[in-house]
């Protein structure tokens, strides 16, 4: 049984972002899928337009069959990859520390201003992300993540669209997993392929697997650094 190594914090907060279309909203509806064993909508998904579905910081509560867990997935708008430079990068940053009040509507214009009453200027750490996970496509490779959770693996090789056990051992998704970890100077431990829920109407212990192992390595490295913060 998973326990959260402080008394103050009752429940981890895992911030996930992403570019637009990645499948980041997906990703939470996906983790949720695998521990309820069936299908579930808590983040609205919407990959038709091109732009973020996602326009506020919204939590979501991650549950199994039996209740809740010490888990809060949070999820914000998604990049857009003209815009990596501007405002949003700043405000994952003040998400991930806690200074952004839930439900806070972002401006893509201008980051979040310390004035703002959406700010919060002394949170608690209850409030502050242990691990920021970056959603990316396997075949597009952006961002400065933590924890890469790679999407769409059954759509960038035809050996694992047609047998997902067998992502591990496709030579193609090995070689998106080294590129991307070049890329970007993640390790390779901390790449994830996974296939989120997309058309399907009932879950399959294949793509819960690849959930669960990616989630539950999440987990532990946002518990970890939840002890590092408590010590200091």
């Amino acid at each position: 049984m998973f326990s959260v190594n402080h008394p103050d914090v009752k429940h981890i907060k895992i911030l996930v972002a992403g570019q637009v279309g990645a499948g980041k909203s997906s990703f939470i509806n996906s983790v949720n899928n695998a521990f309820r064993g069936r299908m579930t909508s808590e983040a609205i998904v919407d990959q038709s337009s091109g732009k973020s579905f996602t326009k506020n910081l919204k939590s979501h509560r991650v549950r199994g069959a039996d209740g809740d867990l010490p888990f809060v997935l949070t999820d914000i708008m998604g990049l857009q990859p003209e815009v990596l430079e501007g405002s949003q990068p700043e405000d994952i940053i003040k998400a991930i520390y806690g200074h952004v009040k839930d439900e806070y509507k972002f401006n893509e214009e201008e980051p979040l201003s310390h004035t703002s009453e959406d700010y919060v200027s002394d949170p608690l750490l209850s409030d502050q992300a242990f691990c920021l996970v970056y959603i990316v496509e396997a075949n597009t490779i952006e961002g400065i993540p933590q924890v890469i959770i790679m999407t769409k693996v059954d759509e960038a090789c035809p050996l694992v669209k047609n047998d997902l056990k067998k992502v591990y051992t496709s030579k193609k998704i090995k070689e998106k997993m080294q590129l991307c970890s070049e890329m970007i100077g993640v390790p390779m431990n901390c790449i994830f392929p996974v296939k989120n829920y997309h058309d399907e109407i009932d879950t399959d212990d294949d793509v819960d697997v690849l959930i669960l192992k990616a989630f539950d390595q999440i987990v532990n490295f946002a518990n970890d650094r939840l002890m590092n913060a408590a010590s200091n």
